[in-house]
């Protein structure tokens, strides 16, 4: 597989910037869970030279980190609710910057998409209702399927607000350039926009209004404590991913969008399942930044959206997973390594930190 360097791909080597976050150009990096953490959450001196490998590309969304250790459902992914934690990130913000890129954390509550067997505490995972998601989870002792989560109290909400909260200050005073909220890939926020997965009937459930609270709740707390020109929102409108089920997909995310827009935030960042006509309608309701993640799509097809005016950056996860200089790849009209399967999560160098360079 070769990506050259045409016309169409040219409009990705011009500067950007996303809200307080300057880009030497337009192609990012995709937030990809790896399972390389300790046991404690602490990301490690690999987790620092996989980044800086990848610091060609202009901006780094790191793999989803847990901002409690509620929001934790994998083994072995990083936290970044104790200090300890923050200052094992301080050294991956600074190899980053090291390297000329810029570095930002996401912040992923899995909600219920979890196990207890896998979090420091054991108790049983929260979510907008006592609703199990159907499959299993890997757990150190196998595939167990996931339990009935704990129906979140508002007392947990505002603690789960909190946590977010605290998790971001945490990231920024770390080196972060900013944070990126994840409410996308049926995790928690995305839970509480789902219609099969929150049937509350409180204030944060019932119609689209109530469902999207939470989201923006989060959003705005983190916006007051960080600057909101520091702030990304990741979103997947349509995915099925954890059980997930939206029945009124262009109406809830046409809100959500709505809600999310006056706040200032650095930028929106859409996984993008095919919908053309939703993305055209949540592009032109964002006035922001917005960051395009068309999977499984070529670097042309992924250029041609922001000549569109679709995208202001792309972002691309196996191609930079396999790929450390990627921009150098595509300036060359290089062939391009394929990412290997096997070591995609947990385990240590190999499919990680040794992936072929092209002056190797």
């Amino acid at each position: 597989m070769t990506h050259a360097d045409t016309e169409t791909t040219q409009v990705l080597w011009a500067p950007a910037r996303l809200g307080g976050i300057p880009l030497v150009h337009r192609l990012a990096m995709a937030p990809m869970t790896r399972s390389r953490a300790t046991a404690d959450g602490l990301v490690t001196g690999l987790t620092q030279s996989y980044y800086a490998q990848r610091g060609s590309l202009a901006m780094l969304i790191t793999e989803g980190t847990q901002p409690s250790e509620d929001g934790q459902g994998y083994l072995a992914t990083p936290g970044i609710h104790s200090e300890a934690q923050a200052e094992a990130w301080r050294g991956v913000a600074e190899a980053v910057h090291q390297a000329g890129s810029t570095l930002v954390i996401q912040l992923m509550h899995v909600g219920r998409v979890a196990h207890p067997a896998n979090t420091p505490h054991g108790r049983a995972p929260l979510a907008p209702s006592a609703i199990a998601a159907a499959g299993d989870m890997f757990t150190a002792t196998g595939p167990q399927p996931m339990p009935v989560p704990r129906e979140m109290t508002e007392s947990d909400i505002e603690q789960t607000i909190a946590d977010f909260r605290r998790a971001a200050r945490l990231a920024v005073d770390a080196g972060a350039d900013g944070v990126e909220i994840h409410g996308a890939n049926g995790y928690l926020l995305q839970q509480f926009v789902s219609s099969n997965a929150n049937r509350r009937t409180d204030g944060y459930g019932g119609d689209i209004a109530g469902r999207i609270r939470f989201p923006v709740e989060v959003v705005t707390a983190v916006a007051e404590e960080i600057g909101a020109d520091r702030v990304g929102y990741r979103i997947s409108p349509g995915s099925p991913l954890g059980d997930i089920v939206e029945d009124d997909v262009a109406e809830v995310y046409g809100a959500l969008v709505d809600a999310l827009a006056p706040l200032g935030l650095a930028y929106l960042h859409v996984v993008h399942l095919g919908d053309e006509a939703l993305l055209r309608s949540i592009r032109d309701r964002w006035t922001g930044g917005l960051v395009l993640n068309r999977a499984g799509a070529d670097i042309e097809r992924r250029a041609q959206d922001v000549r569109d005016g679709l995208a202001d950056v792309v972002s691309v996860g196996a191609l930079a997973l396999a790929n450390p200089d990627l921009p150098a790849r595509i300036r060359a009209g290089a062939s391009m390594n394929e990412p290997d399967p096997t070591t995609l999560y947990g385990g240590g160098e190999r499919g990680y930190t040794d992936y072929p360079r092209l002056a190797a």
